[in-house]
């Protein structure tokens, strides 16, 4: 909310947001980090954080086997070199936008900076695409703050960027102007107006669930939004489930007599007891109690478990949770084999998850279409590698491979006289290709020659 009303002070614009909005996907974000407001110590409801594997699983499908190769010039070299800097971040930069709804990408002077939510503002829209917004990016320097509000906008047919620095004692200190020249972002250019732009100059990352919480808002909503009352549930359920184990402890309750050692004398009462119990190295799942009557007291108590049935529940909460967000049926399922083992059946029984992950990697190959369209722009602004042309492929990996169906296909091949024997060993074994054909040649049967040998 500070962030906002500073945007509008310096800008003299309305940002677009609401309160509604805001208060759900902090809530989302909460969830996500392991705090959800039904978390309660006094009612024993602690929370597994399955908000958090949704949205890691979901990442991990929609980035499996990534490749992104760009060619066509010594720009489309560069920008792969850009690329490749943020390859092994972008599981991670995929799993907050699970989390967080709407993550932006965008080139920061020398790096690439994924923005979340909170640290930048929407201030429009064109045809429900972001094509405005105010960047909030802090920089600490000795003891100082430096801060910068970074406004993106088409004005006419021009993309215009206007940066504001500030200097201060923390990140939300903004009272004290400063010039960007006296800021870590020096070489960067206090407003810049660029022709012949067609896209805003970053990437933004927004899941493919529709907004219903505000259907106004631009942003999107994190992959689980759909499904808090049922991951509230499943908290409860696990926390019951696990309280009962621990008070599932068997205990034995045993008269003092039991318990004397040989030569004591029994000591009648309760007080009595307890100091004696207090003396004696006793299994801690033994109370000593005092009689009542002529006969020697022993009980055993042993609470039984319904650990069986709350799986069954829980089994049943994991199941709707998943297809909530967008997975197939049973693909979340505790003690039983569950995701996509084979490609067998899978058209039938995953068909659901194959499309949610191809629907995420829609979302990712659009953002990435952007942030690499604007890291091209940028070279061109501060000549940072000399222009040329590119095209980009993107390749991910089938969430359906299964390794030894494809080994034995390929194997098949070979037997029946389709692919030479060394391809095969090339690309299961590990072999180069000379190699594989040496291999192959040694073991082949040798013909005897005219005088007993081999040839």
């Amino acid at each position: 909310m500070r962030l906002r009303r500073k945007v509008k002070d310096e800008f003299n614009i309305e940002t677009i947001g609401s309160e509604q909005m805001d208060k759900w996907i902090q809530e989302c974000i909460r969830i996500y980090q392991g705090a959800p407001s039904w978390v309660s110590e006094k009612d024993h409801i602690d929370t597994v954080c399955f908000a958090k594997a949704i949205c890691s699983e979901t990442a991990r499908l929609a980035t499996m086997g990534i490749g992104i190769h760009l060619d066509g010039s010594a720009r489309a070299k560069w920008l792969q070199e850009q690329i490749d800097r943020i390859y092994f971040q972008l599981r991670n930069w995929v799993e907050y936008g699970c989390a967080y709804g709407t993550v932006i990408m965008k080139p920061n002077g020398d790096a690439i900076q994924l923005y979340k939510y909170g640290e930048f503002e929407i201030t429009h829209c064109t045809d429900g695409n972001i094509d405005g917004v105010v960047f909030h990016n802090c920089q600490k320097v000795d003891d100082k703050w430096h801060t910068r509000l970074e406004y993106h906008r088409f004005v006419g047919k021009s993309y215009v960027i206007t940066n504001k620095c500030y200097v201060g004692s923390s990140p939300d200190d903004t009272r004290a102007a400063i010039d960007i020249k006296q800021t870590p972002w020096a070489g960067l250019l206090e407003e810049a107006w660029i022709q012949n732009v067609e896209a805003p100059l970053f990437g933004v990352l927004r899941m493919p669930h529709a907004n219903n919480i505000d259907v106004d808002s631009p942003f999107g909503l994190p992959v689980f939004s759909e499904a808090i009352q049922e991951l509230r549930d499943l908290d409860i359920a696990y926390s019951r489930n696990a309280k009962e184990i621990v008070d599932s402890k068997r205990i034995v309750f045993a008269d003092d007599a039991l318990i004397s050692q040989d030569g004591t004398k029994v000591i009648k009462g309760a007080l009595a007891a307890q100091k004696k119990a207090a003396t004696l190295d006793l299994p801690d799942m033994v109370r000593m109690v005092q009689g009542d009557g002529t006969e020697i007291f022993y009980q055993e108590v042993n609470p039984q478990l319904n650990t069986d049935t709350r799986l069954k529940g829980i089994n049943a909460l994991l199941s709707q949770i998943g297809y909530k967000v967008g997975f197939s049926n049973g693909y979340f399922v505790f003690n039983e084999a569950s995701g996509i083992q084979t490609a067998t059946g899978v058209e039938a029984e995953q068909q659901r998850t194959i499309q949610f992950v191809k629907d995420v990697r829609d979302k990712l190959e659009n953002c990435l279409n952007g942030l690499i369209y604007a890291l091209n722009t940028f070279a061109d602004l501060y000549g940072l590698s000399p222009r040329g042309t590119y095209e980009v492929v993107y390749d991910f990996g089938d969430i359906t491979y299964d390794r030894e169906h494809d080994r034995a296909r390929w194997w098949q091949y070979v037997t029946s006289g389709k692919v030479p024997a060394w391809m095969f060993f090339v690309k299961f074994e590990g072999m180069s290709e000379d190699e594989a054909k040496a291999m192959i040649a040694e073991a082949a049967p040798k013909q005897p020659s005219l005088f007993g040998g081999e040839e």
